[in-house]
């Protein structure tokens, strides 16, 4: 069973699905099935809900072939994918590999699971794979293989792409050279040549999603140069002069709505007016941080993050100046230590953590290199 539920970055509604733990056994048993036979076959282009694959690995693949002449890129988003893939053009891609009538009725049978409205009537699903469920990503990237296939295609063995030589021939004829990087439903296409030959090739794409229901949407989906930068699974990615030379670098920094949502996420709380125990809140906090830093710590973040340092120490100090009605002499900067810095904000044994300790590194490009368990190596 799935619900409409609202979304509140755009004002919309989509499906989620809540399966009951029943259900949640089911798919799990399910996924553990279909899970190595679709591995086998799926493109090394794609990056999300994989074994063994990240969103690193995808930032990382566009930072590589951004550095190699691909500047040209298609920032794509097709609308509502999860909402309006086609149950049909999805059973043939799974009943091209798997035969067993049970497993496909399954599959059938929570794709067609229906819609619970706010009055308590129950609708029929003919499209999408409602959010939440444990098969639904896999199911997304079974249906979006396709896409995967054609445009990667030209890349395999054989392939008018498939050898470095064979692409510079390409680019000596002034043909284009193009490479897909998705992750889920989020994808971009980095082109090495010129804007006429993303144009066409969005065209091509656009037929290549119809037959599973998709589109783009015209609000998002846009064409520009890297040096222009774009956001791309929370990064956002620049072909840029490095400072003080006149070098060209591909960077990736944080997009600004992470730092945003972070900093609202602070904000709520260490409201002034709170009045939960500050032990709480800053193990709280000291959660949010290190996830968030740890995510983002491969891009070019230094300076972000000690501006991050400074926003959350005050909002603290703030915060506890109000709760425990302090003026500033009682501001806990207390003396400092054995090592003689400042003694960080610290309730009953917890201290704040500090975001700029994060060391920032650069991640490593693992490219062919990355692991697939569903596929024994050949030592003949």
């Amino acid at each position: 069973m799935a619900l409409w539920v609202g979304w509140l970055r755009c004002g919309k509604v989509r499906r989620l699905g809540i399966p009951t733990v029943a259900d949640r056994v089911v798919q799990a048993a399910l996924k553990l099935v279909l899970e190595p036979i679709f591995e086998a076959v799926f493109e090394p282009v794609s990056y999300g809900f994989r074994p063994m694959r990240r969103a690193h690995d995808a930032i990382a693949e566009i930072q590589r072939f951004g550095t190699k002449g691909y500047r040209w890129v298609l920032d794509a988003d097709i609308e509502a994918c999860f909402d309006s893939i086609s149950h049909t053009a999805l059973m043939d891609r799974v009943r091209a590999r798997v035969k067993d009538k049970r497993v496909l009725a399954l599959v059938k049978a929570f794709l067609k699971a229906g819609v619970l409205t706010e009055l308590g009537y129950q609708e029929d699903s003919f499209a999408g794979t409602p959010q939440g469920g444990i098969l639904s990503p896999l199911l997304a990237n079974i249906a979006l293989s396709v896409l995967d296939e054609h445009v990667h295609g030209p890349w395999r063995p054989g392939g008018i792409m498939s050898t470095p030589s064979r692409r510079a021939r390409r680019r000596g004829k002034n043909l284009p050279n193009w490479r897909i990087v998705r992750y889920a439903d989020d994808f971009v296409v980095l082109v090495h040549g010129d804007r006429q030959d993303v144009e066409a090739l969005r065209e091509d794409i656009v037929h290549v999603l119809e037959p599973l229901g998709l589109r783009f949407s015209e609000a998002k989906t846009r064409i520009l140069h890297m040096d222009e930068a774009f956001d791309f699974l929370g990064f956002r990615i620049q072909w840029k002069r490095k400072r003080g030379t006149d070098k060209w670098y591909v960077y990736t920094f944080i997009a600004d709505r992470p730092i945003r949502s972070l900093k609202d996420k602070i904000r709520a709380l260490t409201s002034r007016l709170s009045q939960q125990r500050p032990r709480d809140v800053l193990i709280r906090l000291n959660q949010i941080m290190r996830g968030w830093a740890h995510y983002f710590r491969h891009a070019v973040c230094q300076h972000t993050l000690d501006a991050l340092e400074n926003f959350v120490w005050w909002r603290v100090i703030y915060w506890w100046k109000k709760l425990h009605r302090w003026n500033w002499r009682d501001v806990p900067r207390r003396p400092p230590g054995p090592t003689g810095r400042w003694r960080r904000p610290a309730a009953d044994g917890i201290e704040l953590f500090n975001i700029a300790s994060v060391p920032v590194t650069r991640y490593r490009y693992r490219g062919i290199k990355i692991p697939n368990p569903w596929i024994t190596p050949d030592h003949a």
